[in-house]
Parts: structure tokens; C-alpha cells; sequence
């Protein structure tokens, strides 16, 4: 495996992929993790671990930490994070001249989605539990304008939000990670970061479509409210003999059937279409 060393810290080699991000899953509690999309990046490399304290100091150029050399470097805000940055892009060009492929810019900060998760597909990034990892990207409700280069999602917030990253937050217990978001205008406990050298993207970037097809949705959600919630809401009273409260109680069975229906909805829908490259161009 092909690695690069800035500034004392080696970065692994991961190849051009794609990979999808996000859920088809209907129903409307995943509607924060739709929709799935495909997410291409060109080469870039990694750190296979987030950074310690060690690593901070010789990034700085400052003395060893006295105090658990090794240990993760926990508690970064905005500022640090600036300042990382600032120190390891500072000393990129000189790897970019003599290292790097020279058909692109290069640019060293934190990974986005796409990057840690096509990272993590091909050569097993190392996270450690109960932690909070900061991404390049931009906290949204959803996957709408998403960009599909492994880029990272620009801010669209104002006031606090401006300040929040996109993360990913590990299980304490379980070998699991899940999609989250931190404030990065103060220190936390349990925030670290990882870096990764990568090319700049340029113009024209695609992204996942702002809109979705609102009268289809609506079409899908009004035919399965019918079939989950009024038709059965009617039928059970009448194979139980009890046509005419069917006919009587109408109201009452059409607003329970709706009622069904709906909560049916948080939990099963037909799979969402996913959204490609090709879909896009």
C-alpha cells in the first residue's frame, strides 16, 4: 500500500471509487438519511488513524506532549482545527511537487462522508469507541444537495449552525458508526479528527437534486394509507358481521384507518429509487 508522509504523519493510498451513501428505506424516520446516492472520489490518502497528541505537537512544531504521547488528541475546535490545517497545508506543496500527481491541486483537511466512508470500505480506518469524528462536511437535514465528487458539503446555516461540522460518532459498545453533528465554536470531550491529502475539486461539481418528486410521494403515501390503514379500518367490522356500523360509523373508521396508516408510514414504504452519477450528468 502506497504511503505518504507530511510532516512525519503517513497517509495511506486509497484508489478511486464509488461507493453509495445513505438509505432507500421508505419509510419517512429515515427521511434524514435520504436520499441514497452515489459518491465517486478520485485517489486520495488518509490517515488510517485520527491524530494524537504527538502528531498534533509535530504538526505545530511544538515540544512533545509530557503527558500520554500516544494518546488520541481529544477536545478540537474550530480554531485548532485551523490551525492544523493551516500548518499541514503550508507544507503540502513541496509533497505536491515532488509526491503528488501533478494533474491536480491539492489541499490537506479532514475527510467528508464520502471520502471516510470509500476509505473505510477499502482499507478499514481505525476508530475507537464512544468517540466524535470531525468531517469536512456541513450538517443538513437530509441528503438533498449533497455533493456526489466527495467533496464536502458547503454551509448553507446562519447564526450557530454557521458553526457546526458534519461527524461521525462511534457506538460505545458496538462496532458501529452513525452520521452526526458537532458545534465547532467550543471544545468538547471526545472530538478528534483525522486528515487526508486530496485534490481539489473543480467546476462543474454534481450534486444530489435539491427537489424531490413531491406528487409522486404523495401519490405512494395516499395508495398505501388506503390499503394499510382505511381498507382493513372497513373490512374487519364487516367480516365480523358488524356491517352496519361500517355504514354508520364511517367517520370513525376512516379516521382510525388514516390514523394506520400514517403511523404505518414511519416504519415500511416501498424502497426509494437511488440516485447515480449517470442520473445526474
Amino acid at each position: 500500500m502506497p504511503i505518504v508522509n507530511l510532516l512525519g504523519l503517513e497517509f495511506e493510498m486509497v484508489e478511486a471509487d464509488s461507493i453509495f451513501v445513505g438509505t432507500d428505506k421508505g419509510g419517512w424516520v429515515y427521511s434524514g438519511q435520504r436520499p441514497r446516492h452515489e459518491v465517486e472520489c478520485p485517489k486520495f490518502y488518509i490517515l488510517k488513524e485520527p491524530i494524537s497528541r504527538r502528531q498534533i505537537a509535530t504538526i505545530l512544531s511544538g515540544p512533545e506532549p509530557d503527558e500520554r504521547p500516544d494518546d488520541l488528541m481529544e477536545g478540537i475546535d474550530g480554531s485548532a482545527l485551523k490551525e492544523i490545517l493551516s500548518h499541514a497545508n503550508s507544507s503540502l506543496q513541496k509533497l505536491a511537487d515532488s509526491t503528488l500527481d501533478k494533474e491536480y491541486e491539492w489541499e490537506v483537511r479532514c475527510p467528508s462522508e464520502g471520502e471516510w466512508r470509500i476509505a473505510h470500505q477499502q482499507i478499514i480506518l481505525n476508530y475507537p469507541a464512544k468517540k466524535v469524528e470531525i468531517l469536512a462536511d456541513s450538517p443538513a437535514s437530509n441528503y438533498r444537495g449533497a455533493m456526489m465528487d466527495g467533496s464536502p458539503r458547503k454551509s448553507l446555516g446562519i447564526g450557530p449552525t454557521a458553526n457546526h461540522r458534519a461527524a461521525i460518532e462511534s457506538h460505545p459498545t458496538k462496532n458501529l458508526v452513525a452520521l452526526s453533528s458537532i458545534p465547532m465554536d467550543r471544545s468538547l470531550n471526545d472530538v478528534i479528527a483525522r486528515l487526508v491529502i486530496t485534490p481539489i475539486r473543480t467546476e462543474p461539481r454534481l450534486m444530489v437534486p435539491d427537489n424531490a418528486d413531491f406528487a409522486n410521494n404523495l401519490r405512494v403515501e395516499l395508495f398505501w394509507m388506503t390499503i394499510l390503514g382505511i381498507v382493513p379500518s372497513f373490512a374487519i367490522p364487516i367480516l365480523r358481521g358488524m356491517s352496519d356500523y361500517a355504514v354508520n360509523g364511517w367517520p370513525n373508521l376512516l379516521f382510525g384507518g388514516l390514523c394506520i396508516g400514517f403511523v404505518s408510514g414511519a416504519f415500511w414504504r416501498p424502497r426509494r429509487p437511488s440516485i447515480t452519477i449517470q442520473d445526474v450528468k
